[in-house]
């Protein structure tokens, strides 16, 4: 069995947060979610349970990092081409979220990224399926 990863993000406004990232192309688990939580799914074996913020405290006895003024994680995720990059960043900017960093472009990967309406950072990119070039000798 592959092992499963489930990434718990708090939300402030969690039917905003679906709105948000279903504009993007993402779905969601109605067994998962209720008014307190649902389960985004990024793959067969990635998701993200956006958490609202008061349910996201009883899981942990730290507090909450301020989005507006420090990052708690880069979450990344990657895509079929350059083109779906900027896509994806443009539907994300239309969606409500806010610019993060300028594009970069290392020629074998392509990356760009994002804010969400919580503040998350997101990056998007595209790896080239032949890698980095071999560095010459």
């Amino acid at each position: 069995m592959a092992t499963q990863l489930f990434l718990n993000l708090p939300v402030r406004d969690l039917n905003r947060s679906v709105e948000f990232f279903t504009a993007l192309g993402f779905s969601f688990n109605p067994d998962f979610t209720d008014e307190n939580a649902t389960c985004m799914i990024v793959n067969d074996d990635a998701y993200v349970m956006l958490l609202v913020e008061g349910y996201f405290r009883t899981f942990m006895s730290k507090g909450l990092a301020d989005t507006g003024n420090a990052a708690e994680a880069i979450v990344a995720f990657s895509v079929d081409s350059r083109e779906a990059v900027d896509q994806t960043v443009r539907k994300a900017l239309a969606a409500g979220g806010t610019p993060s960093q300028e594009a970069q472009d290392y020629g074998f990967m392509y990356n760009h990224s994002f804010q969400d309406p919580d503040g998350h950072l997101w990056e998007v990119f595209w790896m080239d399926p032949a890698g980095a070039p071999a560095e010459a000798e």
